[in-house]
């Protein structure tokens, strides 16, 4: 592992610095309505070739959630966004809904985001879907150069042990509300082996169920090129080439990771072509003065450019156990060295969600989950495939919010209408002793 490769991508972005104060000046410039070149062809070509400069070789930052409102039973009612809970390598997010006239109450939702490259702030769209129908909260996960070594290191049997840490903290503060959990690609795997560890040991704080959606339960199902190449060139590959150290100035100065613009680079390079007409039909709309059609760009680009970096015995441990050995649909899956059984999953509700179209998790990785979780009741379990969509629109877009979302809280309140009667008789046969 060395630091050389972080640090000459460092050199190289501070080296840029004065030719993208040029271009932002530039911009600004053919951009004043006091300039006469401002409407003229010249003026909107110089003003759209400099922001495209200056975007393409910006570091983007974390964006920001910015949900501010939502509508609740007909209600306008503002979010407020209140970090609930934090470790070094996360924060629980806890989206406060300023209503207390609920019609009936609303179940818990933690989404557990994946830490995979970018920030939670991905999942913007699904957390704007499900405010309107849960109690929302969602992982918020650090960026591993901002964590100083001084807290520790981070791998998969941690992220499993977050997971069981939150499970207790919003079970417990339920006040019998059920907590349902959802898991968006990676955290699909964490998250069933969390559930199935509680199981084992009997946890009363086990959530009312799990809902998963594009994720690598057994990638040896449709593989696809991310799936290919993992195997292809296994850990030690990994562990040589993509592992750096957090350079100076950094908090986490001298941390391995999984650098985020190496990540970025391999999420542009598989739709490469895709990514040059975006930028090359944005420079058109600049130039034709299609402010609605570049602002759709700007945003989309603003969060699909802002990554950020993985501890590397946590990326190490994901790609060799998930993508290399598959060891959890092997049953071989260890945490803290206790073999991880998922037919030890009764209690829990099992929903799974694949897209047609997905190039990330191919048809029937997800599905997996069904088959290996086998002891739990066919009626506490759900799979969906949605028609046209790829990995993104699983969790986003128009086909998320009018056909998945509904679905997913349809599933929620079934599994809540069960659990009441049971509810009920443990009350009374307490009450009774």
């Amino acid at each position: 592992m060395y630091g050389y490769p972080y640090q000459v991508y460092e050199w190289m972005h501070m080296a840029l610095a004065p030719a993208r104060a040029v271009s932002d000046a530039t911009a600004l410039a053919f951009k004043n309505p006091l300039n006469p070149l401002r409407d003229t062809y010249l003026g909107r070509n110089l003003a759209a070739s400099a922001e495209l400069f200056e975007r393409m070789t910006r570091r983007y930052g974390k964006p920001a959630f910015g949900l501010t409102k939502t509508i609740v039973d007909g209600e306008e009612v503002a979010v407020t966004e209140n970090v609930v809970w934090e470790r070094p390598f996360c924060r629980l997010i806890h989206f406060e809904r300023g209503t207390t006239r609920l019609r009936r109450p609303q179940p818990k939702l933690l989404i557990v985001a994946p830490m995979s490259g970018h920030y939670a702030t991905l999942l913007r769209g699904t957390v704007e879907q499900f405010l309107k129908t849960h109690d929302v909260y969602i992982t918020d996960w650090a960026d591993a150069r901002m964590v100083p070594l001084a807290d520790g290191h981070f791998d998969l049997d941690d992220y499993i042990d977050y997971l069981v840490t939150i499970f207790h903290k919003l079970s417990r503060e339920s006040d019998g509300i059920a907590l349902h959990t959802l898991g968006v690609c990676q955290p699909s795997v964490p998250l069933i082996c969390a559930v199935a560890q509680m199981e084992a040991t009997g946890d009363p704080n086990v959530p009312a169920s799990m809902t998963m959606m594009g994720g690598p339960i057994d990638t040896r199902r449709s593989p696809t090129a991310v799936n290919l190449v993992a195997e292809k060139r296994g850990s030690d590959w990994f562990r040589e080439n993509c592992i750096h150290e957090v350079p100076f100035p950094y908090p986490g100065m001298g941390r391995s990771v999984y650098p985020g613009f190496l990540q970025l680079s391999g999420f542009m390079a598989m739709n490469f072509d895709r990514h040059f007409t975006a930028h090359i039909d944005m420079f058109k709309h600049l130039v034709r003065g299609d402010g609605d059609s570049a602002e759709k760009h700007r945003d989309f680009y603003d969060e699909y450019m802002a990554v950020m970096d993985l501890t590397a015995e946590y990326y190490l441990q994901t790609v060799d156990a998930v993508f290399v050995r598959h060891d959890l649909p092997k049953g071989k899956m260890r945490h803290r060295g206790e073999l991880i059984d998922l037919k030890a999953i009764h209690r829990v509700g099992l929903m799974t969600v694949e897209g047609e179209k997905d190039d990330i998790s191919g048809i029937g990785q997800t599905y997996a989950a069904q088959e290996l979780c086998s002891n739990i009741p066919g009626e506490r379990k759900e799979h969906y495939e949605q028609e046209g969509v790829g990995h993104y629109g699983v969790f986003n877009g128009s086909r998320f919010r009018k056909e998945i979302a509904p679905r997913i809280t349809a599933f929620h309140e079934r599994i809540d209408s069960a659990r009441r009667p049971a509810a009920r008789l443990l009350s009374l046969a307490a009450a009774g002793a």
